[in-house]
């Protein structure tokens, strides 16, 4: 899989084969709707393994829900996980997670060097995780939810 130029996610036959079976599904759910329209463009243009921009927010959605539920990896295998987990990664969704993690990472970097003082996990929300993590420096705390990973907080000079 690469993108072209102007954006278009290009699969290969694995991905198609795959992605097929998935749109179908949901298509068959839709009823007859603008969703069922845009699944029917989406399949199209998986077909022909050229996913166009417009196409790749549906894609990602698609992705996204097969591979949380393990449905991939248990109908076709651990080889069509990774290469499907590589496609979500250049659709709108995967990059805009990508950019989440960069941004922890980031912040994370400060911590280099430091000794940490202090760790400890909560609860705060139902579906939502934090991380604090104290140094004699900062301490940051890290929410993990559904939509990511992102800094909650950076305090510097706590001690």
């Amino acid at each position: 899989m690469d993108a072209g130029p102007d954006g278009t996610l290009r699969l290969d036959a694995l991905q198609r084969d795959v992605l097929l079976a998935q749109i179908q599904a949901f298509i068959d759910a839709a009823p007859e709707s603008e969703a069922r329209s845009s699944y029917l463009a989406l399949k199209t243009a998986v077909e022909s393994m050229e996913v166009a921009p417009e196409h790749q927010g549906r894609l990602g959605a698609i992705l996204e829900i097969a591979l949380q539920s393990g449905r991939i990896r248990r109908l076709f295998g651990p080889g069509a996980e990774v290469s499907l987990n590589s496609l979500f990664k250049s659709t709108p969704r995967g990059r805009e997670l990508a950019g989440s993690l960069a941004d922890v990472n980031r912040a994370l970097a400060a911590l280099k060097d430091d000794a940490i003082e202090e760790i400890s996990a909560s609860l705060p929300a139902p579906g939502a995780w934090s991380l604090t993590i104290r140094t004699a420096r900062c301490q940051i705390v890290l929410r993990f939810e559904r939509d990511g990973v992102r800094v909650d907080s950076l305090e510097v000079a706590v001690s």
